[in-house]
């Protein structure tokens, strides 16, 4: 079987969605599936971002700009050109399965959802989208459903994604959430010169300002007072925002570690570094794929009490929540969690066991499995032991 996966994201920048495409890809070439990756890409072809994704089935289709969404900047192909581009694509690629990936935000995978495809080819699109994103109030519901009656089937990666689209398009839509390569995470390796009896704390993301980097910095400021024997880690990728910069220059608080992007693998001991992750992420989050990260890692998660993540963690289960926006409230559940050691390893402890559920095998096979309800493979085909020939 032959599937076309469409991103609208610059292919060379990480993110979720591509994230997602790229380790869907990986799982479905292990099921004996002929998988293609098709998406804008701004760099060299030999230096892809995700290694699961091979030269040979990457498609690149054009080069990004970058345009604001929601909160963030979206680095997608907007040419008129390309929609012809992807619809010879289609034809002459022959998919049996061509699946979108936020269909309505670039002209590739509008492209994707518009062209004239035969009757035997499944059209399924994923929606990632959270409330934060202007793009469909612009569009309007009567472009909208136009477009969506040529999908066969829609999924979502979570109720907080589901609520939001089927405002503008209703449908029966499937939810499959995002998924974690577990292994990678549960069985990584700590940075050991970090291991120095210090309390452990990570802010892993995108600095963007909407991650909540600076309500973090200002409880971690007023509790390193009471808890000298804390560390503060920074990773990710990006400019740090002026409030997060203003609270480190005026305030100063000792033991405040930046990091910067990394790659996956020192990505997932930073996680095995840490005795807690911290997610002070303000709101636009349909999912949390890295409080699945930290649970694969056995690390303890204070998280803000935002829909998105709520979809992931349960609080005094795997979690301790904190409401949004609000230090003092983060600063009471980063004390909790620092002052007792039997706490942070039971919510580890649940953490693990809960993340098993998004591994990206359990993943994959639902998501064939929807391909297959909807009539894209054969009821009697075992898709999900198929191996490669």
């Amino acid at each position: 079987m032959k599937i076309g996966i469409f991103s609208p994201y610059d292919f060379a920048v990480p993110g979720g969605v591509n994230e997602h495409i790229s380790n869907l890809h990986r799982e479905f070439n292990e099921r004996g599936f002929d998988s293609k990756v098709i998406a804008p890409y701004s760099d060299n072809i030999s230096s892809l971002k995700y290694p699961n994704t091979l030269d040979s089935s990457f498609v690149p289709m054009g080069k990004p700009i970058s345009v604001p969404s929601g909160g963030s900047v979206a680095r997608v192909n907007l040419s008129p050109w390309i929609y012809r581009r992807v619809a010879r694509l289609i034809e002459r690629e022959s998919f049996d399965v061509v699946h979108i990936h936020e269909p309505f935000a670039s002209v590739i995978t509008l492209g994707a959802l518009a062209a004239d495809v035969p009757e035997r080819v499944t059209r399924v699109a994923t929606f990632h989208t959270y409330k934060g994103s202007h793009l469909y109030r612009v569009l309007g519901k009567k472009l909208l459903h136009r477009y969506a009656s040529k999908l066969k089937g829609s999924i979502a990666v979570s109720e907080t994604s589901k609520r939001f689209v089927e405002e503008f398009i209703p449908s029966d839509y499937k939810i499959i959430p995002n998924g974690i390569f577990v292994d990678e995470f549960k069985h990584s390796e700590p940075f050991e010169e970090y291991k120095d009896g210090k309390i452990n704390i990570l802010f892993l993301s995108r600095m963007e300002k909407r991650k909540g980097l600076q309500y973090l910095l200002s409880a971690y400021s007023d509790l390193k007072w009471d808890f000298p024997d804390t560390r503060l880690i920074i990773v990710g990728g990006g400019n740090m925002d002026a409030e997060s910069h203003s609270i480190i220059g005026s305030r100063n608080p000792a033991d405040i570690v930046v990091i910067g992007e990394v790659s996956d693998s020192d990505k997932a001991r930073y996680y095995k570094t840490a005795d807690i992750f911290c997610a002070p992420a303000t709101g636009q989050e349909s999912f949390g794929i890295v409080l699945l990260e930290a649970m694969a890692a056995g690390t303890a998660i204070a998280a803000s009490r935002i829909e998105g993540f709520s979809n992931v963690v349960e609080d005094d289960r795997n979690s301790l929540m904190f409401s949004p926006k609000n230090v003092e409230s983060l600063r009471n559940v980063l004390t909790k969690l620092i002052s007792d050691q039997k706490l942070r390893d039971r919510l580890s402890r649940s953490g693990s066991m809960d993340v098993f559920r998004y591994n990206w095998d359990t993943v994959a096979s639902e998501v064939v499995d929807y391909y297959q309800q909807l009539g894209a493979i054969s009821p009697e085909l075992d898709v999900n032991n198929l191996t490669t020939g």
